[in-house]
Formats: structure tokens, sequence, C-alpha cells
């Protein structure tokens, strides 16, 4: 006896990075979770009384700031002793992460927003939403003394632009 009920169509498969941990992610998958805006690239400085974190617009001494990109990726541990590798277990926790931040976000339970690169499909969706540090990077830190970076502290690498707030990041189910 032939069966006519009609079977449902498989539903799509979810996204490689909803629920799952951090831990989990191969090599490409964690690498592609970078949205590429270059703000982890800008020199940060913590005060030593408090803790807290004060975004600068002084890029690192390999910021390609045209590509907003390290330009020797690879070796960068190597050439800026201060660079700080993100890792599944670091990755929630680092103050100076914006808020923005892919890693950060996936660490804390919650979604990829609508400009993120692997949502919509196109890398230039992080310009459009005010997210990549093109156009607003200042000196690079081999061009200031330090002195001099503190006349550089910002606001905007540690907040979330108006046009990437445009749909609200949902809690990953």
């Amino acid at each position: 006896m032939k069966d006519n009920a009609k079977t449902p169509p498989d539903k799509p498969k979810p996204p490689f990075w909803r629920g799952r941990k951090l831990a989990e992610f191969s090599k490409a998958e964690w690498e592609s979770l970078c949205d590429g805006c270059g703000r982890c690239c800008l020199v940060k400085l913590e005060d030593e009384d408090t803790g807290e974190i004060h975004f600068t617009d002084v890029g690192c001494r390999l910021l390609d700031v045209k590509a907003a990109r390290c330009a020797d990726y690879g070796h960068r541990s190597r050439r800026v002793k201060d660079c700080l590798r993100l890792d599944p277990e670091n990755a929630g926790a680092l103050k100076w992460l914006p808020p923005t931040c892919a890693y950060r976000l996936i660490a804390r339970g919650e979604d990829l927003p609508h400009w993120h690169p692997l949502v919509s499909g196109r890398r230039e969706s992080v310009v459009e939403a005010g997210i990549s540090i093109l156009g607003r990077v200042g000196p690079l830190e081999d061009e200031v003394s330090m002195d001099e970076i503190v006349e550089h502290i910002v606001a905007w690498p540690g907040k979330v632009p108006k046009a990437a707030k445009k749909t609200a990041r949902k809690k990953q189910r």
C-alpha cells in the first residue's frame, strides 16, 4: 500500500554559529566570525586605578587603515608584543572588545546582527552600518608618543552606531 501523505520539506539548517559554543568552531568558522571592522586594532588604554577601558582612534602599527585589517595577521603576535589573540576562553571576558564584536556576542549567547557579513552576505554592510573604522582612524601608534595617545581618546569604538541598531540582537535559542 502506497502512503500518499506528503513528507514535510526539510527544515533549513541553522547557521553554524547558532546554538554552539565558540570552542566547537572549526578554524575556518572561527576566522569567518570576524566582521573586519578593525575596532580591535585600535589602541585601548586601561585606567590602572579603576580598570576602565578608554578607546582611542590610534591604530596599531600593523593596521592597514585602507583595508581595516592587520597588515601581517599571521605574524602579528611576533611583531606586536601586546597583541592579544582571541580564543574561546577569553572572547566573552575581554572588556576591551567592542560591543559589536561577533566573538563577544556569540560567547554571550547572542546572535549576529543584521549587518554582519555572515548574515547580510556582503562585506560592505559593516561599513554601511557604521561599524568599520574606515575613515575614522587617527595616527598609528608609532606616530604618537604615549603622552599624546590620551589626546586621541574617543567613545565611538565602544558604542553601537544608530545604523547598526536597526534590528535588536536576539538571544539565541
